[in-house]
């Protein structure tokens, strides 16, 4: 492709993505649905652009929208609903990752023989969901604000229990030792110390923003911190995801939290981010999210139908799972829709693309096979996702999942329901 028709390309995109926004409000169409499906079609199948042709600059691209969405969505999270959220979270995000990656890796070793380890390495690079999916989707649907945070929080710290277990069985399989403790050790310590270096990184910016804001052209610098952040952060070993949470989440209750700013020096006052500095977070949130779901869909792998018809199976496993993974770990007062909408949140994404290409450059015999099915199986549940979301919404309860979640509670009227912007 020509400069000009690049250009061309970009412009027609962003035009694109406001009319997806638009088809939306009116029909619940999700847009993320047909920007991936454009970007499969001038990749995989058409081949006018391929994930090579980005070089380096694509996985940091990749990087860039997921901080962007993680601070963003941080900052609409509200304190007391993370504190009720939290251990709803921790039992449907655990739950979830160990009963996916035990059956994933089990079918992975009875259908096409793998051995166990590196079944159980496929299991645990789709373990979990995608922050970079489920958030732009969840922020649009008319789901209660405890559901929601608690997606949001399940999507991002599900991604360090996908990266620190597949890390961990790799290196079993390398060394020929499972080191369990070590395992779990690492997780607590990147939840604990990415949260913590999250929020002291938000206390300091919110105390300086005041000051920050007399700078020519500064709006700019609240993301540029949150990229020294997340860096800082990941070359500690933690997680940087993590970190542009809750720095999203400390700014977005700067004053809040009185407990926190009590001991303040003198003339310094915690500020929360303007309406102008919100607007444009949101706008640049919309426009990279835009070119990431399109990004996305050019990365996948179509070599092998077998592959791709082999994740489309374990695609629909998943979405059946889920069903009782959230009947066991969510509390009967959510909402009968609200909790079959968390059963249909299962997308994966820009961390299992990551893991799924570790096998192959560690040398493993099945390196290919785990990238193509991970490819495949990212593909089909975003599109999964996508579709059962709108038909939930759009049909209100439908079978089967009025009669699983028949014991929760009535919908709310949408009115009192949170819907997102």
């Amino acid at each position: 492709m020509t400069t000009a028709l690049v250009i061309l390309f970009v412009g027609l995109l962003v035009f694109l993505a406001h009319f997806l926004t638009a088809l939306f409000e009116k029909t619940r169409v999700p847009d993320v649905l047909p920007l991936v499906a454009l970007g499969v079609l001038i990749g995989p199948v058409a081949k006018l652009v391929t994930p090579e042709a980005f070089g380096q600059v694509g996985p940091v691209f990749t990087t860039v929208a997921l901080v962007i969405i993680l601070f963003e969505s941080g900052l609409g999270l509200e304190v007391a609903s993370l504190r009720e959220a939290m251990s709803r979270m921790l039992r449907l995000t655990v739950l979830n990752f160990i009963v996916t990656m035990l059956s994933m890796g089990l079918l992975a070793y009875a259908w096409w023989g793998l051995p166990p380890l590196p079944a159980l390495a496929l299991g645990a690079i789709v373990g979990g969901t995608s922050s970079a999916v489920v958030i732009p989707l969840v922020n649009k649907l008319h789901l209660q604000d405890i559901s929601r945070t608690v997606l949001v929080l399940e999507s991002t710290f599900s991604d360090v229990l996908c990266i620190v277990v597949t890390l961990g069985i790799l290196q079993a399989i390398q060394f020929h030792e499972l080191r369990v403790g070590l395992m779990v050790g690492q997780m607590l310590a990147s939840f604990l110390m990415a949260t913590l270096v999250g929020g002291i990184g938000g206390m300091i910016w919110s105390a300086a923003l005041d000051k920050i804001r007399g700078l020519q052209n500064s709006i700019f610098t609240t993301p540029a911190f949150v990229f020294v952040l997340f860096g800082i952060t990941e070359l500690l070993g933690y997680s940087g995801a993590i970190a542009s949470l809750a720095f999203g989440v400390t700014i977005g209750n700067a004053g809040s939290l009185p407990s926190l700013w009590s001991r303040r020096p003198k003339g310094i006052r915690p500020v929360r981010l303007n309406e102008t500095e919100r607007s444009f977070f949101a706008e640049l949130v919309f426009i990279i999210k835009t070119f990431f779901f399109v990004y996305i869909g050019l990365s996948i792998r179509l070599t092998d139908w077998r592959l791709v018809l082999t994740g489309l199976g374990l695609t629909i496993f998943v979405f059946i799972l889920r069903l009782p993974v959230v009947r066991l770990s969510v509390d009967r007062q959510i909402s009968r829709l609200d909790a079959s909408l968390m059963a249909v949140m299962v997308p994966k994404g820009l961390a299992a693309a990551l893991l799924a290409s570790l096998p192959a450059q560690q040398g493993m015999a099945e390196g290919a096979l785990i990238q193509d099915i991970t490819y495949a199986m990212i593909l089909f549940s975003i599109a999964g996702t996508a579709i059962l979301s709108f038909w939930l919404e759009k049909s209100g309860l439908p079978q089967p999942y009025r009669l699983v979640f028949s014991d929760y509670a009535v919908e709310p009227k949408k009115a009192e329901s949170s819907a997102g912007s």
